[in-house]
């Protein structure tokens, strides 16, 4: 609490000052120091009134103004106090009698993306006190630069060590990576002053080096508390109590970071995380527990944006009404709260019918989560030194549902007394100081990062990603209509997970509405794949998404499918660009508005003759169902017809009937070799005619 002093002016009879008693006025006395001059100006406490002003018409001194580097040092004075009176939660344990070890500390700079070692000197008790699916915990104390040798002031650590003893050393630094990069994005979330705050653990490895082997564990900050997973990377949120500060971070690091990546597996005490995961578009990076578009696609099903959302301003996800409702209602089926390993997620992909009759092997199982609960029913987060304030929590944190989030107004308005309140847990940067990095090189990266998020940014929604590429493509002439949408790949996804039934019960089928709402959510972002199935659903063709949805007569247009066919075709996929040559060739396939072009079909016909290189979605068709020697004999007859608005040319269709047949001869194809020369002849005898 903040001590305000009220001087009051001399009354004329008693010569005294008249002003209201507060608690504060009692505890100054037992927890300051004998030095007066710590008192504060006067400031906010002119709020407070007495009856005495009434009755004796006493006037108030004018206020001064706020001395905030005085009530900033106040602050952390009455922090310091709190935190030294909790005491030791781990004294009981006497990790002091345990054998001092001098370790190797390796730090990460989010920023820079560089690492930084030092040594420091640690006891840490033999056996582990607790462990999760992966990894097991061992109490920990280590001494400060600047204890002396002094235990009794060491601070308390949690070290983490991968109960698999091939583990890959690589593995730790990378664990470390996610989250001090995680950690930033915490502090990006920060500087947009959302309601509450958030913060990640600072992390680090620890290498035991005199110890055979030099054994590597992860180090943080011990944190005593009622630990809840409000996340997991596959789609689930707790439903028990929903706090919309977790869920409104990752919909932040989606939308911020431009769909290349989401913060997930929110879990920790209140808004203090750790191990978390990240997702990212293109899969890589960040271990195992990376579902890339997958992953992205699970969290977004599951998510319905909330005032905190509103109040950042982000973009609510495009979901199918049934989708919508499903939420609202909160009937769809939870997910796992496990996190889940890459590779034993729900294949995406859609399976053939081989792989339908084992669909047990083709969709694997799910991993255990790590980390554990403690059954607190108000939890605690207890630190014994100033220097773990980068993890400083309240006191007192019950943990409740999300009614504290959801007043979001009033949180802003108590945001600035909230700055100046002892409990305001300071953070330390993901880059910080003691790293090797001093204070103006850090504010310039941060910086440049904090320019990179912004034009980077871009809104959830499919509208807003039309008009991004819209605005790409007026600055790129040559830039490619379809492919390197993340979000058309997310909905591309949950389309797939549509079809496996993974938003249902197992005995009810899957909601088709939802599955094709997501297919053309994704073809109006130009994802190659979506755009296909959507004109080989409306030409009423075979398609391997979806494949049991077939569209009937009210909802089937052929226009809308040969528009998503030339789209297709001008995206190099060589299907689309024979069906389209196909069709102005022959009409069949070919809408009543459009009429056959010989001219077109040969113009499609030479771009897949020439085209050897892989398509916008990555892809090269090898099989070559339609050979290149066929369709060079088929330029060659429509130049020898001439119809169509193609001018008739035996002279050319000679030509390529002798290039078709030299084809046909490299192809082992020895009598369409000898028939396609043949008709070069009969071509050439036209023109001498």
């Amino acid at each position: 609490m903040v001590l305000v002093e009220r001087t009051m002016s001399e009354s004329s009879d008693d010569n005294i000052d008249i002003r209201p008693l507060e608690l504060g006025d009692l505890r100054r006395r037992v927890e300051e120091s004998d030095d007066d001059t710590h008192s504060l100006p006067d400031s906010s406490g002119n709020r407070f009134f007495s009856a005495v002003f009434h009755t004796t018409g006493l006037k108030r001194r004018r206020d001064k103004p706020i001395d905030r580097k005085f009530v900033a040092r106040m602050a952390w004075k009455n922090a310091v106090l709190k935190i030294r009176s909790l005491g030791d939660p781990w004294e009981k344990f006497h990790l002091n009698t345990y054998k001092t070890e001098k370790a190797r500390r390796h730090r990460y700079n989010a920023l820079r993306q560089t690492w930084t070692a030092d040594e420091v000197v640690v006891k840490m008790e033999p056996k582990p006190f607790n462990h999760g699916a992966m990894r097991e915990c061992f109490r920990m104390k280590k001494l400060s630069n600047f204890s002396k040798d002094d235990w009794t002031r060491a601070h308390n650590y949690v070290s983490k060590r991968y109960m698999e003893t091939n583990t890959s050393r690589e593995i730790y630094f990378e664990d470390v990576k996610l989250q001090m990069d995680a950690k930033l994005w915490g502090e990006e979330y920060n500087r947009h002053n959302p309601p509450k705050k958030v913060d990640i653990f600072q992390m680090a490895i620890l290498e035991m080096i005199e110890r055979e082997g030099s054994p590597l564990y992860h180090l943080e900050h011990y944190i005593e508390g009622q630990y809840v997973k409000y996340n997991s990377n596959s789609g689930f949120v707790r439903s028990e109590a929903i706090r919309m500060t977790p869920q409104a971070f990752s919909h932040f690091t989606f939308e911020r970071s431009g769909h290349e990546l989401i913060v997930v597996d929110i879990q920790g005490v209140g808004d203090l995380y750790t191990d978390p995961q990240i997702h990212t578009s293109h899969g890589n990076d960040y271990g195992d527990g990376n579902l890339g578009s997958r992953g992205m696609a699970l969290f977004l099903h599951s998510h319905r944006c909330n005032s905190i959302c509103e109040s950042l301003n982000l973009t609510p996800f495009d979901l199918a009404p049934s989708e919508m409702q499903n939420l609202d209602n909160n009937v769809s089926p939870q997910m796992s709260y496990q996190t889940v390993v890459r590779g034993t997620e729900e294949v995406v992909i859609t399976p053939t019918s081989e792989q339908k009759e084992h669909i047990q092997e083709y969709i694997r199982l799910r991993s255990l989560s790590s980390g554990y609960v403690s059954g607190d029913d108000k939890p605690r987060v207890h630190f014994n030194s100033i220097s773990s304030v980068d993890s400083l929590e309240l006191d007192e944190m019950t943990m409740t549902s999300e009614s504290e989030d959801s007043l979001v107004d009033s949180s802003r308005r108590e945001y600035r007394l909230h700055q100046l309140s002892p409990h305001h847990r300071p953070r330390y940067d993901s880059m910080t100081t003691d790293s090797g990095t001093d204070t103006e090189t850090r504010e310039k990266d941060l910086m440049q990062f904090k320019e990179l998020v912004r034009r980077k940014a871009r809104p959830s929604h499919v509208l807003g990603e039309i008009e991004h590429r819209k605005q790409l493509e007026l600055l790129e002439e040559n830039r490619n209509k379809t492919g390197g949408s993340a979000l058309g790949q997310v909905h591309l996804d949950l389309a797939k997970y549509h079809e496996l039934n993974r938003f249902v019960k197992e005995s009810e089928s899957y909601d088709r509405d939802a599955a094709m709402y997501h297919v053309m959510q994704a073809a109006k972002c130009g994802t190659l794949e979506a755009i296909k199935a959507m004109a080989q659903m409306h030409l009423k063709l075979p398609h391997d998404i979806l494949p049991d949805l077939e569209l009937d007569d009210n909802t089937c247009d052929m226009e809308i499918g040969f528009d998503h066919m030339l789209m297709a075709a001008e995206a190099k996929d060589r299907a689309a660009m024979i069906y389209v040559a196909t069709a102005f060739e022959s009409a069949i396939g070919l809408p009543q508005s459009r009429k056959p072009d010989w001219s077109k079909s040969v113009f499609w016909l030479d771009r897949v003759i020439n085209t050897n290189t892989e398509d916008e979605g990555g892809n090269f068709d090898g099989t070559m169902n339609d050979p290149v020697y066929q369709l060079v004999a088929r330029q060659a007859a429509m130049y020898l017809g001439g119809k169509h608005g193609l001018q008739k040319d035996p002279n050319k269709a000679g030509e390529l009937y002798s290039w078709a047949a030299e084809l046909a001869t490299e192809a082992m194809k020895g009598k369409l070799a000898s028939k396609y020369f043949m008709e070069a002849e009969e071509a050439w005898s036209e023109c001498e005619d």
